[in-house]
Order: structure tokens, then sequence, then C-alpha cells
């Protein structure tokens, strides 16, 4: 503590909430000289030839202006390329992140809960707590799969205004079961948000199912689809529950080049959809590679990363990051995921340094 913080820290103490006092930031380590496969990056760049012609693009961009925030050249290709259906609309994010903040707020009324399966993404229980809300965790079954009458009877009990459905799932990358989710989207009281941030590697979509379900929203993001660096999120849903966001929603959250680059992008997705196409493949091969190491258990993965459990999962991950691979200790985020680690699918020469590195960290002997 430096001499500047002891006056501070007594006005913080006094000053910023209790719980807020209590938590710690999201850890983001130092990747540097490492393989980074922690968190669930497209490792492939943009070809050399749309790498030029977007530098070109940006460089017209009017950064002395803020952004138009109708965002409506974006918002059309959005749903043009992407699947969302006629009459609906989209909200836009800075990040899958900021639309969970937003409806985490729009919902946050006295007494409100959220609720969504655990393990599952972290920020979902963050955003609903800081907003003000109750969170309640419903277990996942013993395999990872959804526990539909666990859930059922926890929205009967609770009555959630938010229920959130990572599909598929992080961190154990597999896709729940339609029918059990289809319960809960008719069962829940208030909106259901179906989280398909790793749709390109999944496939399968709630997105076409929105007319079905006046309670629906469908969240996606084109960070995994390889645009990490523009932090861009879109909910899609209802024009009647996009208004609500649209008005706690900051007017220009996103930036004119991130909306520039995401245009851009969208104008040649099909770049994007050979790259997840790359990636599914590379998934499956890496799995059955992993699957053929002494004591390591392998997990379904529809998404481009894949869940294993090991014998001792914070020596072995210590030791793989000695080894110049750094990967997510997911042990500590729930009982249940005891020993387990989160592998981002790489590129192929990452995958071999991966499968090298676990192979030696699984023969050292552990104190």
């Amino acid at each position: 503590m430096t001499a500047a913080d002891a006056p501070a820290n007594t006005r913080v103490a006094a000053i910023v909430r209790p719980d807020v006092l209590a938590m710690s930031a999201y850890p983001v380590p130092d990747a540097a000289g490492l393989v980074k496969l922690d968190a669930m990056e497209n490792p492939y760049p943009l070809p050399d030839a749309l790498r030029a012609e977007l530098g070109r693009r940006l460089a017209e961009v009017p950064l002395n202006r803020y952004p138009v925030p109708a965002y409506a050249a974006l918002k059309a290709l959005i749903r043009a390329r992407l699947g969302v259906p006629e009459g609906f609309d989209v909200v836009l994010g800075n990040g899958s992140d900021e639309l969970i903040t937003l409806l985490s707020v729009a919902t946050a009324t006295p007494g409100a809960t959220v609720l969504a399966p655990v393990p599952g993404f972290v920020m979902y229980e963050v955003s609903a707590r800081l907003a003000g809300s109750a969170f309640v965790g419903v277990p996942l079954a013993a395999d990872f799969a959804l526990d539909a009458g666990a859930m059922l009877d926890a929205i009967a009990r609770h009555r959630p205004a938010v229920v959130w459905i990572a599909y598929p799932n992080n961190p154990t990358g597999n896709c729940f079961d339609d029918g059990a989710i289809e319960a809960i989207v008719r069962a829940a009281p208030g909106v259901v948000v179906v989280d398909e941030a790793y749709q390109p590697f999944a496939l399968d979509s709630w997105m076409p199912r929105l007319p079905r379900h006046p309670n629906l929203l469908v969240m996606r993001t084109v960070s995994k689809l390889g645009l990490a660096g523009l932090r861009l999120g879109y909910l899609a849903g209802a024009p009647a529950w996009l208004e609500q966001l649209e008005k706690v929603r900051p007017p220009y959250n996103v930036g004119v080049l991130a909306e520039a680059a995401a245009i851009f992008a969208l104008e040649h997705l099909d770049v994007f959809d050979a790259q997840a196409a790359r990636l599914r493949a590379d998934r499956d091969a890496l799995a059955a590679r992993l699957a053929a190491l002494p004591g390591v258990r392998v997990f379904d993965s529809r998404a481009n990363f894949i869940l294993v459990r090991v014998p001792d999962g914070p020596a072995v991950w210590r030791a793989l990051r000695e080894r110049g691979v750094l990967v997510k200790d997911v042990g500590r985020m729930h009982p249940s995921l005891a020993d387990c680690l989160r592998l981002t699918v790489g590129a192929p020469a990452e995958n071999d340094a991966l499968v090298a590195a676990l192979s030696q960290s699984l023969e050292t002997p552990r104190p």
C-alpha cells in the first residue's frame, strides 16, 4: 500500500458497497510468451488481402464523430446474414457481457430473481447481484446434462425474472436437451435467454424458434467467431423486449471502428464460416488425441473448447504453464468441476504443443 492509498482506503470503505468491497476483479492472466489456449479465441487471423482491405475501410472512418446510435446498417446486416426471423430485431452490446448487464439492470425490480444452471458462465451471477437481484444456481446433473426437473422446481419456487441457458454451456461445452429447454421456456414467468456464444461450432440454434415463444431471447457474440477484439454482442428478440433494453443501453456503446469492422466481417462471413468448420474438425481430432492420454477424461463438446478431467487439475495446470501452454483451471468454479481444465482448440501447431505438454505433465511426479 502506498502513502496515497491510506486516506483513500478510508473513504473507499465508507462509500463503496460492501458486496463490491468483498469481490475480486475478473482475473485475466498474462499470456506473454505462452501458447494461449485459455480464452476460447479463434486462432486464425484474417487473410492478408482482407486485412489490407479492412485497413483501408477503417482509415475512412470519421474518428472525430460519435457513432450514430441506431447502428442501422450493422443491425440490418446481422438480421440478414445471421438468421434473425422476420419481424424481430437486435440490440447491440459491447460484447455479451454488456448485454447481460443491460438485461440484469432492466429487470432488477425489488425482490427479483435471476436463475441459471451451474456451473455456467459466471457473468450471469455477477451481473445479477450487482444489479441488486438475487441469483439462484441450479446444479447440473453429474454428467453435466441439464437437470430439467430441478430447473422446473426452481422456476416454480422462485419465479425468476430472467433464466439464462448457455447453448453450448461454458465451461462444460455441451448443448442441453432441446426438450428440457422447451419445457423451461414454457414454464418461465419471465424471459428466457438462450446464450449462443459458441453457435458457430454447435451449428444448432434457437434463433428460428423466436416466433414460437414470446418470452424467448437469443444472445450471440462475434467474439468466438473470430472477432474477440471487437467486443460486439447482439441480443435478438421481439421489439417489445428490445425497446426496454434500448432505454438502459449507453447510446454510443459500440465504437465507430468496431461498427465498421463488424460490417466488413459480415460482408465476408464465408471466411469466418470456413474457419469455424476447420475448428470443428480440429476439435474432434484433438478430443480423440486427448482421450488416448492415460488418466484423462474428455467430455463431449459442441464449442471451440474441450473440458477434461485429469488426476490433479491444479498441478497439471501449473505443469502445463511451465511448459509454455496456458489453459483454464476451472476446478475452483464449482465442486462438480474438481480437477477439470478447459482447453481452447487452437491452430494445429498449438494443439500439438498442448498434447505434448499435457502428456509430459501427466508423466511428471506430483508432490
